[in-house]
């Protein structure tokens, strides 16, 4: 049936970490300014733009101004005591928008890092590019906590990344069940197929737009375990830029030069170049679109992935650095629409040369057309013989993204596509087969124990410090008494005291309200993956023969059962 000719056959968006950090980030008010010129000026132009770390209202409306031709609505979202340095551009009007703050995002005790103190979370923005109600694209864009230890065994924030990559992943399934499109951009600080990259393309029915086209590109930088582990060359400079969108930390980024190599820039100066086949030992990819297919029986067709590149990498023009500490990531996806054919059967147009069908993980899709179609497209037969038709060649040409609609076109190689039925009259959705393998949940959780079990030695240590130095405090006192207040000593007992109880004071505080809140976070945390995980076992179980809903109901009686003798150990 097709979209309307004045609807969009093509979306392309941008995702760039501006690093627009006010007196600290060198040349800001320069760059940021060139980056909306840059916009501006793109080709192919975008349709969305979604920026990080665009921190000042003065830099969002520079940007503003110089797209607002091309994207004449815009939102600064406004989250923490510093702000959560989030924005979106549109060509289309922005009819809805949200500020989702994630429940764990670092720690005030380390305030020399700000990822607390900023508010990070979620910008989330429905879109409106037709009359339809399903024409809807909604937006999610983020920058999550930043892998300070990343690496190291006692990273303690990766707990905190787990847990925002979760929330991630519920916001974009949420969009997915409400038929829309779904288009999740931003610096989400983790590597290509890291457990935080398999809970979101997991958990959600989403794909990373990378991969899609490159899913042969790397897993991380040259000396990663995971990388190494491929056995594959250092990749040279435009390698790690062309084939695997290495977007952060390559030799191209003047920002990652030695202020030594820095100085050679600046107005007046020579253009610095750097060879092309310069080995690049950390050039990684932190930065992310993934996107859904939108709903095809709705919208009469499916969204694909076109082009997909590094973007954002010239210079400034009288600078000579780079415009960021990161380069963007630009992708273009097309829709796909199937039409009648003159014997009643859908089929697709023929659509430009693209990559074959493949999942997050290379893996070429087959989807198999079953009996779910009757579900899925109630009436006469040769209805059904038209979606699946078209369905099948939606599957043989272009590149598919996975359907927010129906299971048979879910490729999850954790998963097994594993197709049950609770009964005879109640089948489950897609979203009921989303679910991380048993061995990902049981990462998942250890690493929630692991990490609750610091969080309350954090407590019992803080809260400790609160009634010694109220001990200490009361001691000084008496000791002042005693020497009297206009002595030398108790000039010093009056100092230690005053600063010893404002020390305590602050750790007491903490311990009652920062650190009991994150432990009850982690409850929460804890007890949704663990239910996630026992709803998938039963799933699984019926799929060899159980019954759904005995298992299910077994797997969260199970949970909350172990979540009541957990609180009655703690009583």
């Amino acid at each position: 049936m097709g979209p309307p000719e004045h609807l969009p056959t093509e979306i392309s968006v941008i995702t760039l970490n501006c690093w627009g950090l006010k007196y600290i980030s060198d040349l800001r008010r320069e760059r940021l300014t060139e980056i909306g010129r840059q916009i501006a000026i793109a080709d192919p132009q975008p349709h969305i733009v979604a920026l990080q770390e665009c921190w000042t209202q003065e830099d969002y409306r520079s940007i503003r101004r110089q797209t607002r031709f091309i994207l004449p609505y815009g939102k600064f979202y406004h989250s923490g005591a510093l702000g959560g340095g989030l924005a979106i551009f549109s060509k289309w009007p922005i009819q809805e928008s949200t500020m989702f703050r994630y429940p764990l995002n670092g720690r005030p005790t380390a305030f020399w890092r700000g990822d607390w103190f900023v508010g990070k979370g979620v910008a989330c923005a429905k879109i409106r590019f037709g009359p339809d109600p399903k024409h809807i694209i909604e937006v999610f864009n983020t920058h999550t906590h930043a892998p300070y230890e990343g690496g190291q065994p006692d990273d303690s924030y990766l707990c905190h990344r787990m847990a925002q990559a979760w929330e991630v992943s519920k916001l974009l399934r949420g969009a997915a069940e409400r038929g829309h499109l779904v288009l999740a951009l931003g610096d989400f600080n983790m590597i290509p197929l890291s457990l935080e990259h398999r809970i979101i393309t997991g958990l959600a029915p989403v794909s990373d737009t990378w991969r899609v086209l490159h899913p042969d590109s790397s897993l991380g930088p040259a000396g990663h375990p995971a990388e190494k582990a491929r056995n594959r060359p250092v990749p040279t400079a435009e390698f790690n830029l062309v084939e695997n969108g290495a977007a952060s930390d390559g030799p191209y980024n003047t920002w990652r030069w030695t202020p030594a190599q820095r100085k050679v820039l600046g107005p007046g100066k020579p253009e610095v170049t750097v060879s092309p086949d310069t080995p690049d030992h950390r050039g990684k990819r932190l930065d992310y679109v993934f996107a859904s297919t939108g709903e095809i029986p709705a919208l009469g067709g499916s969204w694909t992935v076109r082009r997909v590149k590094v973007g954002m990498t010239m210079r400034h023009p009288e600078l000579g650095c780079s415009l960021s500490d990161h380069f963007g990531v630009e992708a273009t996806l097309g829709f796909v629409p199937m039409h009648a054919s003159s014997n009643g059967v859908e089929s697709r147009e023929p659509a430009p040369a693209t990559a074959p069908v493949t999942s997050s993980t290379g893996k070429v899709i087959k989807p198999e057309l079953n009996s779910e179609i009757d579900t899925l497209i109630p009436g006469s037969a040769s209805n059904k013989e038209t979606y699946t038709a078209g369905l099948e060649d939606l599957f043989h040409n272009g590149t598919y993204l996975q359907s927010p609609t129906t299971s048979s076109f879910q490729d999850d190689s954790a998963s097994k596509k594993n197709r049950t039925s609770f009964d005879e009259n109640n089948r489950p959705t897609e979203q009921h087969l989303l679910r991380l393998p048993d061995a990902e949940s049981n990462e998942l959780l250890e690493l929630v124990r692991k990490y609750r079990a610091r969080e309350q030695a954090q407590l019992k240590y803080r809260a400790l410090h609160f009634w010694v130095a109220l001990l200490l405090t009361i001691a000084c006192l008496v000791g002042i008494w005693f020497v009297g207040s206009r002595t030398y000593v108790g000039f010093i007992l009056i100092l230690f005291s005053s600063l010893n109880l404002t020390a305590g004071t602050i750790d007491g505080l903490l311990a009652l309200l920062f650190f009991r809140g994150e432990l009850k976070t982690l409850k929460e945390f804890e007890w949704e993956v663990r239910s996630a995980k026992a709803f998938g076992e039963a799933i699984s179980a019926s799929a060899s023969g159980g019954r759904v809903i005995g298992g299910w109901l077994a797997g969260v009686a199970a949970v909350r059962l172990d979540d009541e003798d957990e609180e009655l150990n703690e009583d």
